[in-house]
């Protein structure tokens, strides 16, 4: 798409959130958006993209970051919970509890055991979280693996994006 297909696009998609956001705060809806993927996939630019032209009074953005030694003696879901939205909010996870069963497992963060476990007790969650009345969207985003590493790489020459890499590897 080209650049100025794309302005023009975008500009007509914020105006439609803006009418989003004015029906979850008219109909006290709570809407909890989850986006997951890939490094460098582009969640972060998505999330930047929706957020830019609503409130941050109706639309908040939730990204957590490592656990605590007390939060890692919680019940793992326990420190996403009071993020959760109330009345007339929406609420964007950059990343949520599904870490688990992915990178924490595959980089040695939890057990298989534990990892196990949150899978059975996720579906669980969501459902006690949609029973409430929270409307649950889940995205994946991903890139080629190309596209991957033509990004990760470009985070290591630009020093604006250096904070995205993880410090564990």
């Amino acid at each position: 798409m080209k650049r100025k297909a794309y302005d023009r696009e975008l500009s007509r998609l914020h105006g439609e959130l803006v009418t989003l956001q004015d029906w979850v705060v008219k109909k006290g809806l709570k809407v909890c958006v989850v986006f997951e993927g890939r490094d460098g996939a582009g969640k972060g630019g998505t999330i930047k993209a929706i957020t830019e032209r609503v409130s941050p009074r109706v639309f908040r953005v939730v990204a957590l970051p490592a656990p605590s030694d007390r939060e890692k003696s919680q019940m793992y879901v326990q420190r996403y919970i009071p993020h959760w939205p109330a009345a007339g909010e929406v609420v964007i996870f950059d990343r949520s509890w599904y870490n688990r069963a992915g990178v924490e497992r595959v980089m040695g963060f939890c057990s298989e055991e534990q990892a196990r476990r949150f899978l059975q007790a996720v579906p669980l969650v969501e459902k006690a979280m949609v029973d409430s009345g929270i409307i649950l969207l889940k995205y994946w985003l991903e890139v080629s693996s190309e596209e991957q590493t033509r990004r990760l790489e470009a985070r290591i020459k630009d020093r604006r994006k250096t904070w995205k890499l993880s410090r564990w590897i």
